[in-house]
Formats: C-alpha cells, structure tokens, sequence
C-alpha cells in the first residue's frame, strides 16, 4: 500500500509531518513516498506538471495526495478521481489536469464521516485529504467520498485542440534546463502521419523533432520527446525558454512538415 504527497509545504515546518501522522492513524501499513514538498508557493501549474511526471511510474492502486491550494477554505471543493488503476486525492483547482481525460472518474470529497474531526477551514490536506486517502488506500470504494462529478476544473494550458492537419496546445512546464515541455503526449503524432514533424512556437520560426539533445549543434533548437512521454521544445546547451523567450502558457502548434 503507498500513499504519495506532492505539497509546497517545504519541510521547515510541521505541516507534512501533519499530513503523515493523519494517514497513518487510519493505514499504519502504508509506506508514504514524499514526490516532493518544495512546489513553489501556491503554483498549481508546477504541482499539476509534477503529477504527470511522477504518478505513472507508481504501481497500482497507489493512492496521490497533491496539496497546492491557494483557495482552501474557499468555494472550490475537494475531490478524488480513479485513473488508470491509480487514485488521486486533493484540490478540484486544476492539479489533476493530466489525468482529466474523460476516462477519469471523479467524485466530490463531501463524506465529513472520512474528515477529521472538527476540520481547519485552512489544512485540508490534513483534515480532508489525508484520511480520505488513508481510507482509499485500504480499500474503501470511490463512491463513498461522495457524489460522483462531471467537469472537474481543468487548466486550459492541459488542453490540446486536434485541427485537421494539426495540433494546437501549449507550454505547460518550464523545467531546470530551461526544456519548455508542452501538452502533447507524443503518442498522438500518429495521428498526423509519419512525419517528419515541425513545431510552430507562437510565432517563432518552425522547429524539427529529433531524438535527442545530441542530433544538433550547440545552440540550435529542437524539439524531442522527453522523459514524461511530452514533446519539449530545447536548445541544445542552453535555455529555449531564454534563447527563444518562451515560457508557460506560449502557444505551440504541431504539424507534419
């Protein structure tokens, strides 16, 4: 049994320890694997690139809490959805945006007999997500958090847009490189035909694909598939986010060429 965290709690505090003791309680059993707790500060589009990255590789049945929640407390609810044999837990503010290809299904958190007691309108990932987690992770059903939900919140820049020859999406992650990842998993190129592939960044000049960092000089862009199965757009030795000025958010377009 494994329960995942992903927060922007950092570990300065006490706040993750929380979380571990609540799970705990209810699943002694369970081994806890921290993704990470150094998610900048309220950034749900690092947290939501995060889970893409990490989630897939966990066995089945793993259950991920993901805890960044600028508006805790507030009129956004809490949910938990089943994908792809794996069960994820937390903010219906757009962390799951990956897993929200409508073969997910969500069901609203509003069972308080899974909540702690007396719960802090400000550490749901405590006193909500935490022992629902615990409980999904020794078998309790989907249903019993609550009603089941049909539009989720999904961030806009998740979105890929298939045109007849094309695909429109965007940059969803910047990484430490400086690699700007975007939407497209690359098991869709086939879609468009065998290739060869060109990628339109906004209105920057067309890039290749190639294979890896190493089929062009130093400096020259390329586009690749990277590690998480999503095409990025890189400079070889360098930034394309800097060489190219691109960032999250910037408007990609996918073409055979």
């Amino acid at each position: 049994m494994i329960v995942t965290l992903t927060t922007d709690f950092g570990l300065a505090d006490g706040y993750v320890g929380a979380v571990k003791g609540v799970i705990l309680s209810i699943a002694p059993r369970v081994s806890i694997v921290d993704i990470t707790h150094d998610v900048p500060p309220q950034d749900i589009h690092h947290a939501a690139f995060v889970m893409a990255q990490a989630a897939s590789f966990f066995p089945p049945d793993t259950v991920h809490v993901a805890v960044v929640d600028p508006g805790v407390g507030g009129s956004r609810q809490g949910i938990a959805l089943a994908r792809k044999r794996q069960f994820f837990v937390g903010p219906d503010n757009g962390i799951f945006s990956s897993f929200l290809d409508g073969k997910a299904v969500v069901h609203q958190l509003s069972n308080p007999d899974l909540w702690l007691p007396n719960p802090a309108a400000t550490f749901h990932g405590r006193d909500l997500f935490a022992p629902v987690a615990a409980h999904l992770v020794t078998g309790m059903p989907l249903a019993e958090c609550g009603p089941a939900i049909m539009e989720p919140m999904r961030l806009i820049e998740w979105d890929v847009h298939r045109q007849q020859a094309s695909f429109e999406t965007s940059v969803v992650h910047v990484d430490h490189f400086g690699n700007c990842i975007i939407a497209l998993p690359a098991r869709r190129l086939i879609e468009l035909g065998e290739g060869p592939f060109l990628i339109f960044p906004q209105d920057r000049q067309p890039i290749g694909l190639h294979r890896t960092y190493g089929d062009v000089a130093p400096g020259e862009a390329l586009a690749l598939v990277g590690s998480t199965g999503l095409i990025e757009i890189a400079v070889r030795d360098g930034s394309a986010a800097k060489v190219l000025d691109i960032g999250r958010g910037t408007q990609v377009r996918i073409l055979v060429s």
